[in-house]
């Protein structure tokens, strides 16, 4: 029994041993483990903080980058200023010696420089309405015609939707004219000296009304001539339209007038003196010689309010669009008003303002000095582009359908016709030209840091 016991103490004192070891190991393995753990820590931590530091790195260079791409920007945006004030520049100054070489009688050069202006503004959005690269278009284009067709004054004109111009006069006379390239065929409609013409209007039916001063309408059918008397009224001034009838507009009356039945339905007695009349609002307004204007939305719905400018009133326009307003005066004068109702005064005409018309920014200017002027309405110093002149008195003048030529009547009976729209103009310039500049004219004129171009030959502008 003791050998026994003694064997089983040393089997436990073998298996506590064993333990023992195996207790030792597990523990150096967890160790190691925690070790290894420790290590995987800090190598993620590190990884992380790599990571990190890339990220940062990406960021920098990302911001650098956008930086790099901002001021590239920048430098483009500046380059593309400069290009453009050089440009505008070169072609105002290009037009101003175009001016120069015309007055001295050097037309090819003058052409040259003429479209060179056009050329280099049109590239860059510059304003073609500038004076000088205008006037030069508008010299260089040879851009009227002119021919005396009436024994009196032009005192209406009016044109269809066919571009057939009628015109009327104070010696009685009613002409239709119809324009074959240069020529201008006219057929008489009505003559009669004991009717004074003042105004026209060309119906869509292709009749011709006519209101004389003496108190008479005259309705010219295409087969047919009736004479309305307007009772009541003292020396007719105008035609314009109310709504779906005409208003006719004496200097002491105004009367509604149906052209379907060609017959006077009314007519209003004023208390005041008419001097001149326009349109504001699609409806008509008359003006009075104590400084009013009268609104006329009906024959009993007038609105009077005092005209904001002081002096004689001749002639008055407004758009409807930009709602600049124009008023001209009998002494030249010109008061341009904005929506804002700022007030500038135009100075450019010696004379009575016969009419005035507004086309987007642009103002159109008659007077009996004789000069038909334009004026850009927002530019910053305002001053007059003569598109036409002569020695007589311009009594009316008219767009066409195409609103790219002006119809003048003078008071020597002449009609002109005037072009105002500027591709036209460069065509026609174009189509002149005879040669091109030499190197030695275009640095001079250019200069040699702008690439040579022949101006000849070229079929169709490429926009930059």
């Amino acid at each position: 029994m003791e050998e026994i016991a003694v064997q089983q103490k040393e089997i436990s004192d073998e298996q506590r041993e064993e333990a023992l070891l195996q207790t030792k190991l597990a523990n150096e393995l967890r160790e190691r483990s925690e070790t290894e753990r420790q290590n995987a820590i800090l190598a993620q931590e590190n990884a992380m903080k790599s990571e990190m530091h890339a990220l940062e790195a990406y960021d920098q260079a990302e911001h650098e980058r956008q930086l790099a791409e901002v001021q590239r920007i920048k430098a483009e945006y500046s380059k593309r200023v400069t290009d453009t004030l050089t440009y505008m520049t070169l072609g105002r100054s290009l037009g101003l010696q175009a001016i120069t070489q015309f007055q001295a009688g050097n037309t090819n050069l003058g052409n040259l420089l003429s479209y060179a202006s056009y050329l280099f503004t049109r590239r860059y959005n510059g304003d073609l309405y500038y004076p000088s690269v205008y006037q030069a278009l508008s010299i260089s284009s040879t851009n009227q015609n002119q021919w005396t067709k009436l024994e009196g004054s032009a005192m209406g004109l009016d044109i269809n939707d066919a571009n057939k111009i009628v015109t009327v006069s104070n010696y009685g006379e009613i002409l239709q004219h119809v324009q074959n390239d240069n020529n201008l065929k006219t057929t008489v409609l009505y003559k009669n000296s004991a009717y004074d013409f003042r105004d026209v209007y060309y119906s869509p039916k292709g009749t011709v009304y006519a209101l004389s001063r003496t108190g008479h309408l005259i309705v010219k059918a295409p087969h047919s001539t009736e004479i309305i008397e307007l009772t009541g009224m003292t020396h007719p001034l105008k035609l314009t339209q109310l709504r779906d009838k005409t208003l006719i507009i004496a200097e002491n009356a105004i009367a509604l007038f149906d052209t379907d039945k060609n017959k006077v339905l009314s007519t209003k007695k004023l208390d005041y003196h008419i001097t001149c009349s326009g349109r504001a609002d699609f409806l008509p307004v008359l003006f009075d010689n104590k400084g009013r204007m009268h609104q006329v939305k009906g024959m009993d719905d007038i609105i009077t309010r005092k005209i904001p400018v002081p002096g004689n009133l001749t002639a008055y326009t407004v758009s409807n669009s930009t709602h600049y307003q124009a008023f001209g005066m009998s002494d030249g004068t010109i008061f341009v008003v904005d929506k804002d109702k700022n007030v500038r005064r135009l100075v450019g005409h010696q004379s009575r303002i016969s009419k005035l018309k507004i086309r987007s920014n642009r103002l159109y200017s008659s007077s009996y000095d004789g000069t038909l002027n334009l004026w850009v309405l927002d530019s910053q110093k305002l001053e007059p582009i003569t598109l036409y002149k002569s020695n007589n008195w311009i009594t009316h003048f008219i767009y066409d359908k195409s609103r790219n030529n002006i119809w003048i009547g003078d008071a020597k009976g002449n009609i002109i016709k005037v072009l105002i729209s500027i591709p036209s103009m460069a065509e026609i310039i174009k189509k002149k030209l005879k040669r091109d500049f030499t190197p030695s004219e275009w640095k001079y004129y250019i200069g040699q840091d702008m690439p040579y171009e022949s101006f000849l030959f070229k079929k169709k502008e490429a926009k930059p």
